[in-house]
């Protein structure tokens, strides 16, 4: 069975919920790991930071690198991407996670939470690819995994937050075009997406959530493991669902990863379709 063994993760957005989760999975199976996030020190209002996942990966089997790292500033970037290849002797995959919320109206979005969500999303997902590149393409393995959603320009889902839709179809697009073009040359570039609303902080963002009809970060954790573990030939510009992911590798019982595994039903992710939530593994 292929593992993330000795493989090296640079993780964006890491110091909690689901870049979190994805690193203290790849910590399990021995990887070393680059905790790339903002947050150096404890906020009161969100728990974690990148020492303190720093020490869940060590403490897991993992090898960790604490980062205190904005996307939006390319020399930071740069700079960490060379401190995770001093310190690890390079970078086999990159996990595009790190994204901003504001799922609002036009008119009640400031201009301010636009160019956040802008920079953030789309640019920071094309700004940390742009700069592991260069050492992904002497990997023997290489994969991009970006948090994102398949690409839907259906306008129910423009309408109640343009702004929004936007910066995260941005990834989208960002990994389809990183796809065609490193694909052929053995970079594994794919997305993947939960079908259901992620129990994380960000669902303080999305009005009238209840947490208990929702998954944990896990789900997206174990469906990121498989993807990655995949040899990168020939496997790129996939749009993949978390459970599909899974349900595919033999997964049939989801139960463990509800927060309420009683509740009768979960509240569906945005930007599904109609069909792609009608194929739901059991």
């Amino acid at each position: 069975m292929r593992t993330l063994s000795g493989k090296t993760l640079f993780i964006t957005g890491a110091s909690r919920g689901i870049g979190r989760a994805i690193a203290l999975r790849a910590a399990q199976d021995g990887a070393n790991v680059a905790i790339v996030a903002k947050s150096a020190v404890p906020n009161p209002k969100l728990p974690g930071t990148i020492h303190t996942v720093a020490a869940e990966v060590e403490a897991a089997g993992g090898k960790a690198l604490a980062l205190k790292c904005d996307i939006r500033e390319e020399e930071e970037v740069q700079a960490a991407v060379a401190a995770t290849v001093d310190t690890f002797g390079g970078i086999d995959i990159l996990v595009n996670n790190a994204s901003a919320i504001w799922l609002r109206s036009t008119l009640d979005t400031p201009m301010k939470r636009y160019d956040l969500m802008q920079e953030v999303n789309a640019r920071g997902t094309f700004l940390c690819a742009q700069a592991c590149l260069p050492h992904l393409l002497k990997a023997p393995d290489p994969h991009i995994l970006s948090l994102a959603p398949p690409l839907n320009l259906d306008p129910k889902w423009w309408a109640p937050h343009t702004a929004y839709t936007l910066a995260k179809m941005g990834m989208s697009f960002v990994t389809l075009g990183l796809a065609a073009e490193f694909g052929p040359q053995g970079v594994a570039v794919n997305a993947l997406w939960p079908r259901t609303v992620i129990a994380t902080d960000a669902i303080n963002m999305i009005p009238g959530v209840r947490p208990e009809l929702c998954r944990t970060p896990e789900i997206v954790a174990d469906a990121a493991h498989v993807v990655l573990v995949r040899p990168s030939d020939d496997y790129f510009g996939h749009f993949l669902i978390d459970d599909d992911v899974l349900f595919a590798a033999g997964v049939t019982d989801f139960s463990r990863y509800a927060v309420d595994p009683k509740a009768d039903h979960l509240l569906p992710d945005l930007f599904l379709t109609e069909t792609q939530l009608a194929r739901r593994p059991r």
